[in-house]
């Protein structure tokens, strides 16, 4: 290597032996290397003499040495003097680099060896001069000065490159261009060719010496003159021409001369033939786009600038600003500006544009920012020229009637223009590219649209009809470019358009054959990002907002007229802009709704469908709160827009399906707020009410048909529902959602409950509850009188399927069931009447048809009961009667006559008032009183038909009534589950239900119907309502106290007259004391309880209620005071009817008022409203001696415990019914022997009579306030103690005895309860130990009649009398038996306390 020849040593020797050796080296390099020229492949060599060199300037080697020995390598080869060049100017650059001054001397002998070199002519001056830096040039003396160096050389290459010489052609030749001129400009012939004129161009230039450049300029000259003539000039050019970049230089030079030139503005002649040479592809884009102004970043800093000023517009448009509106005109007419002086780009377009040049076009509108060509009216309309064109065809053949006169449009023969569209797929190219750079501008061309509308609209017509065979690829792409062309082009242009309804309408016939959720989605991108893209868009949208304000400001009802059609006008353009300002003024102010939805009858079509939308985007608006800040009440601004809801969709044709789909969505998430929604639109839009305010005339008229129902059933008589009600089902039918929204509300009921009440107030969760019960009674009903039968049976799954999958409650499911299962009963009977078309159709028959087909349905719904409940139910009720109660209405039970007379004689009012009317014209009246007659009629037919339904539901429950109840349990247990599973869960469902569960329990009494307590059914309904009050919401409460009041009623009319008690309940099996088994017959008078006793029970259940309320007055729960007030409320005409009674619930309504002004004012509110109303109540209150006759109380009650105690076969007493608990154990009773029942009930009696001190005792305590306070505050302290023990003992017990069984722990319950009970007993009757010898008496005095009523009955039954000496005695014998081993027989012959 080079650098192991050039050492230290190597320079010390060079004389002797380094000389030689480096020669030698480098004979060696040169020698391998190639011939010619030197490449990068010399490195070795380079290597070696810039290692030479370097020591030679470092000072390791003398000049003169190392210049000698440069010498002879030169003559090797002749281009090593190139690479010594290269390597002297390498060295040069690192010693000029150098700036340190004791480094400086490399630099100066560098120089020195420089100039050795070349004296020696080893780098000869030339190559010095050419390869190295001017300032080694002023160095070494081969130039005087750099800088001026520098000026000679800039002069020079100017001169060179730069200036022209200067001909004055036209003065030096101008016969020739005058020839040449006269050549181009004559008439030209089509029979003459280009080349001939070439020919003649070639002699003139050649004879006149003419510069061809200029010919090609005059020759462009003459095509501007006369564009037309394109098929002489073009060809002409093409001949001539030798290069395109010449020839766009040359236009280019014509351009600029327009650009530079002030107040001049570039031909159209020139853009016209500049398109017509492009379209020739004689100049390419690429090269004559540099040549045109402005600038690509000049344009995007003018769009960009109108953005922002459109921007601050708006800005300045929603501010309140007080000045006058001078800055608005400007601005509107900076606004109507259109064409942007001399702007060339666009001119060029606008000329390709108009030659149908679409390919070129194209490309030049790719290259300046989005929309700014055709915000210009010459442009947008060439392109929409070329639209026009190219869907020609296919729109004469689809959506021209024939016969019809137009002006059609020439389809373009241009090669480079769009292909004639002759079917829909074709429009997925160039036509949707096209209006894609259209945009919203295609609005300067409402012909167009309306065109491509009407295409839109005769492919959807065949596209959605070929939905069930099958859709091919290519309509799926065109269906998708439609949907994009609706949404960048027809609806933005649509809000540049002033007013433009028939427009509106166009193109809702094309948007309404979409599903509803691309429409929406169409209108979300309108409304929400559309108007941000364009300026013209965003001044649009601030005028409808501010024009908006200015129409809200002023609305009234009585300007509803001119300023519904100002509402129209503005919502023809921009409906979603202008909607979103109307609904938020309603969110805000609910007194807007009435005068804004009867401004909405000037709406198109469209218009009404994105007023749908906004609505839902309103309610789901996620920045909204729907509860108040309290969290107990719903917001406002929902409760407004829900109204506005019913009230517009009622009114107007505008479709549901979204709404309705969203309320589903939204139960299906788990939220309840938004049933409100669906609340408000049936109502208004079906005329059905929800309302648990509905008076007592309403209820009964409820109870009547359909006519009875729209008549006197709702606060609200709305007319005219049959239409909107039509609407609304149809709607429901076609998207599937009747059934599905059922289900949901149903489900949610729980969910309300379960999930969302563990985070929510408790009023909140009851309130949610409510509503959802309500919207699902009141949407019920409405499928129930709308949807055809073949419509319910397909869409509502089995019974069974309900409530087992779909998790439903049974009340629920029977409700969703219940017209599903009518309807089938009447199909079965009208085909069972076909079938008997020969037979009489008596009363009977019919009857009996009712029963064969009630048969032949109820079959599979009883089989399918029997999963709903644990097997064990079935034992006490049977699958038969349970579907019979939860399958008949009100309807079936009773028909309201009183309601059908009143609603007769009201529409008899309206008909003498209408005669007396004289301002109403005779065929008007004629037809009114036509119409009051019709409907006279058909609600006098309505009653009749009601009546003869219920006359065969009686005659089924008469053949069913022997199978419903069996003898398989006590009575007890059987009122038991009826309550339990019937009575309970329907009288809180709806308000009617609640009276038909009171109409239910009379009619089976009525109906005699075996093994059924009506006197046990109604004590255990009376005996402690404060755990059913405390556990409903505040319309369960409402619900249920409509049912106590209606069972009250029924009882305090058997109260008021002996005749009525006599003839409804002397003879009936319902109030027979002592129960019977089945294989037994009573014939005896002595087993009916009698009147006197009768009222005392009555006083008893007078005396229960108050206790229970009275406990649940004093609670201080916010639950429990409120519904126990609305309950009080709702049985005020029947209670409280002792006036004892009335003082101690005045006492406590008036303590809740005082505490409870300041705390609760809804309680409070409660509160004074019932205790006005019961001060006016207490004229028709009567003392005890008058509501049960004292002075003979005793002995009637002596007969009554007789009577109970009197010994049966296979039955417990009436008390212990009416007191027993649900954990009775029913096997062992059922098994019991006759004989064991004869000593068990032997023992009861004596019990009995033991007890009848201590049930006398309790009767004269109610008689004072004050006793009945302390009997209150016992039983309450006693129920405390005995839930802390039992809490206590279930504890222990639980840590204990956890492998003991069930059955073990029950019985220890009861004996528990028995033990506290008996203690209580024993309180007492030691606290009323004073009363116990007149009670005594009184026995004796009633013995005799009770030996007599009872006759089969053992005399040991009753308790002898006992003096005060063994009392103590007696008790502790009671203690004894009910402690010892009675208790395994105690469902037989336990005693019971008095009734």
């Amino acid at each position: 290597m080079a650098a192991l020849c050039v050492t230290a040593d190597s320079c010390r020797n060079w004389e002797k032996t380094g000389k030689s050796e480096f020669i030698r080296l480098c004979r060696h390099f040169v020698q391998t290397e190639p011939d010619g020229f030197v490449t990068t492949t010399t490195k070795d060599l380079k290597r070696a003499l810039y290692e030479l060199v370097w020591h030679a300037v470092s000072g390791s080697l003398k000049t003169e040495y190392a210049v000698s020995a440069l010498a002879e390598i030169i003559d090797m080869r002749s281009d090593v003097i190139s690479v010594l060049a290269d390597v002297l100017n390498v060295i040069d650059t690192e010693t000029s680099s150098i700036d340190e001054k004791t480094e400086m001397v490399q630099r100066e002998k560098f120089l020195s060896f420089l100039t050795a070199m070349m004296n020696v002519n080893a780098v000869p001056e030339v190559l010095v001069r050419e390869r190295f830096d001017l300032e080694t040039l002023e160095s070494l003396g081969l130039i005087q000065s750099q800088r001026q160096f520098n000026t000679k050389y800039v002069k020079m290459k100017t001169k060179l490159f730069y200036k022209q010489q200067k001909f004055n052609l036209l003065r030096e030749a101008n016969e020739g261009y005058a020839k040449l001129i006269t050549e181009l400009e004559q008439n030209i012939p089509n029979s003459r060719a280009s080349d001939v004129v070439l020919e003649n161009i070639k002699s003139l230039i050649g004879y006149f010496s003419l510069d061809p450049n200029r010919v090609l300029d005059i020759i462009l000259e003459a095509f501007e003159c006369r564009p037309h003539l394109d098929a002489f000039f073009i060809p002409l050019l093409q001949c001539y021409m030798c290069d395109a970049t010449t020839l766009c230089q040359i236009l280019g030079f014509k351009f600029h001369f327009y650009t530079e030139t002030p107040d001049s503005m570039t031909p159209k002649s020139l853009y016209k033939v500049t398109a017509i040479l492009l379209q020739y592809e004689l100049i390419e884009l690429e090269d004559i786009y540099p040549h045109l102004s402005p600038n690509d970043s000049d344009m995007l800093q003018a769009h960009k600038k109108n953005m922002i000023a459109a921007r601050q517009y708006a800005r300045k448009m929603s501010m309140v600003i007080l000045a006058d509106k001078g800055d608005n005109n400007t601005a509107e007419k900076e606004e109507k500006r259109d064409e942007v002086p001399d702007y060339q780009k666009l001119g060029l377009l606008e000329a390709l544009l108009r030659l149908g040049d679409w390919h070129h076009a194209k490309l030049l509108m790719d290259r300046i920012p989005p929309f700014t060509a055709p915000r210009h009216q010459s442009i947008a309309l060439a392109m929409t020229q070329l639209v026009h064109s190219t869907i020609e065809p296919l729109y004469k053949r689809c959506c021209v009637p024939r016969g019809s006169k137009r002006k059609a449009h020439k389809v373009l023969a241009n090669s480079k223009a769009p292909k004639p569209v002759e079917n829909f797929t074709d429009l997925v190219g160039d036509v949707c590219k096209i209006c894609a750079y259209l945009g919203p501008h295609m609005s300067k061309d409402p012909v167009l649209i309306v065109k491509l509308l009407r295409i839109g609209k005769a492919f959807m017509k065949s596209f959605n009809a070929a939905t069930d065979v099958g859709k091919d690829a290519d309509k799926d792409e065109f269906f998708y470019s439609l949907l994009t062309l609706v949404d960048d082009v027809f609806l933005p242009s649509l809000s540049l358009m002033d007013c433009n309804a028939c427009m509106s309408e166009e193109i809702w016939s094309l948007i309404k054959a979409f599903p509803y959720e691309f429409r929406y989605r169409l209108y979300g991108q309108w409304k929400n990002e559309t108007y941000a893209l364009h300026p013209e868009l965003i001044r649009v949208k601030a005028n409808t907002i501010d024009k908006s304000k200015y129409i809200m400001k002023r609305l009234t009802k009585e300007n509803v007229k001119p300023l519904g059609r100002q509402i129209g006008k503005l919502s023809h353009a921009n409906p979603g802009v202008m909607f979103e300002h109307v609904l938020s003024q309603i969110q805000i102010y609910d007194n807007y709704i009435n005068p804004v939805v009867d401004s909405l009858k000037y709406l198109t079509s469209l218009s009404y469908d994105v007023l749908a939308y906004c609505i839902i985007q309103a309610l789901a608006n996620p920045e909204k709160e729907r509860m108040k800040h309290e969290d107990t009440n719903l917001s406002p601004w929902l409760q407004s827009l829900a109204s506005f809801c019913g009230a517009v969709f009622r009114k107007y044709n505008i479709e549901l399906s979204g709404l309705l789909q969203y309320v589903a969505n939204q139960l299906k998430a788990g939220k309840s707020f938004d049933l409100l929604i669906l609340k408000e639109v049936v109502q208004k839009m079906s005329g059905i009410e929800s309302s648990e305010e509905v008076t007592t005339d309403q209820l009964d008229a409820l109870a009547g048909g359909e006519l009875l129902r729209a008549e006197g059933g709702y606060f609200s008589q709305l007319r005219n529902t049959k239409k909107s009600s039509q609407r609304l089902k149809d709607c429901l039918v076609e998207n599937d959602l009747a059934m599905p929204l059922c289900l949901l509300m149903a489900q949610q009921r729980n969910c309300i409950v379960f999930k969302e009440g563990s985070s929510k107030h408790l009023k909140l969760v009851g309130k949610l509850f409510d509503q959802c019960q309500d919207t699902l009674v009141q949407f019920g009903g409405f499928l129930a009188t709308q949807l055809g039968i073949d419509d319910y049976t397909k869409k509502l799954p089995p019974l069974g399927e309900m409530v087992e999958q779909c998790h439903i409650t049974p009340d629920a499911a029977f409700f969703m069931y219940r017209p599903m299962f009518i309807h089938a009963i009447a199909a079965k009977v009208d085909e069972l009447k076909k079938a008997d078309k020969g037979s009489k159709n008596s009363s009977s028959q019919r009857s009996q048809r009712y029963i064969q087909a009630v048969d032949f349905i109820a079959s599979d719904v009883i089989e399918s009961v029997h999963t709903l409940h644990v097997p064990k139910v079935w034992d006490d009720i049977s699958p038969q009667f349970y579907v019979t109660f939860w399958s008949l209405a009100m309807y079936d039970l009773y028909v309201p006559s009183c309601s059908y007379e009143k609603e007769i004689n009201k529409i008899k009012g309206q008909l003498t008032t209408l005669e007396d009317n004289r301002d109403v014209a005779p065929s008007k009246r004629r037809k009114e009183k036509e119409k009051y007659n019709l409907l006279i009629d058909k609600l006098k037919d309505e009653e009749k038909k009601q009546q003869d339904h219920c006359q065969r539901v009686i005659a089924r429950l008469k053949h069913e009534k022997d199978n419903w109840f069996q003898s398989r349990t006590t009575k007890n247990d059987t009122i038991t589950q009826f309550l339990q599973l019937c009575v309970f869960p329907r009288c809180c469902f709806t308000a009617s239900d609640s009276v038909y569960c009171a109409r239910f329990v009379h009619t089976i009494h009525n109906l005699k119907t075996p093994n059924f307590s009506t006197l046990l059914c109604y004590d255990r309904v009376f005996s402690d309502i404060s755990y059913i009050v405390a556990s409903c919401t505040e319309n369960e409460a409402s619900r249920y106290g409509r049912f106590l009041c209606a069972m009250l009623e029924t009882v305090m009319r058997w109260h008021s007259e002996k005749s009525i008690y006599e003839k409804e309940c002397g003879s009936y099996p319902g109030f027979v004391t002592v129960l019977r088994a089945s294989n037994m017959e009573s014939s005896s008078k002595a087993d009916q309880l009698d009147y006197e006793n009768f009222r005392h029970v009555c006083h008893k259940w007078q005396y229960k209620i108050t206790k229970a309320v009275v406990i649940c007055l004093e609670s201080q729960e916010y639950v429990q005071i409120r519904n126990t007030l609305i309950v009080l409320t709702k049985i005020l005409p029947y209670y409280p009817m002792v006036q004892n009674f009335g003082q101690a619930l005045e006492r406590r309504v008036d303590k809740i008022r005082q505490e409870e002004k300041d705390k609760r004012p809804d309680i409070y509110a409660l509160a004074m409203g019932y205790s006005g109303q019961l001060k006016s109540k207490k004229t028709g209150m009567m003392p005890e001696n008058l509501f049960h006759l004292k002075e003979e109380k005793e002995a009637a009650k002596t007969q009554s415990h007789t009577q109970i105690g009197t010994a049966q076969t296979n039955g417990p007493v009436v008390k212990q019914e009416l007191d027993a608990t649900a954990s009775t154990d029913k096997g062992k009773e059922s098994r019991s022997s006759s004989s064991k029942s004869q000593s068990k009930s032997s023992s009861s009696g004596s019990k009995g009579s033991s007890e009848k001190s201590s049930g006398s005792s309790d009767k004269k305590s109610s008689s004072k306030s004050s006793s009945l306070d302390r009997v209150i505050k016992e039983e309450k302290s006693h129920r405390e103690e005995r839930d802390k023990s039992q809490s206590k003992e279930d504890k222990e017990n639980e840590k204990k005895d956890k492998d003991k069984s069930h059955k073990e722990d029950r019985e220890r319950k009861d004996k528990d309860e028995k033990s506290h009970r008996i203690d209580r007993e024993i309180k007492r009757e030691k606290d009323e130990t004073t009363h116990y010898v007149s009670s005594k008496e009184r026995e004796s005095r009633a013995g005799s009649h009770t030996s007599t009523s009872s006759q089969g009955s053992n005399k040991s039954s009753r308790k002898p009398e006992l003096s005060p000496k063994t009392e103590e005695s007696e008790r502790e014998s009671k203690r004894r038996k009910l402690e010892g081993h009675s208790t395994s027989s105690s469902s037989v012959g336990k005693v019971s306390n008095s009734i």
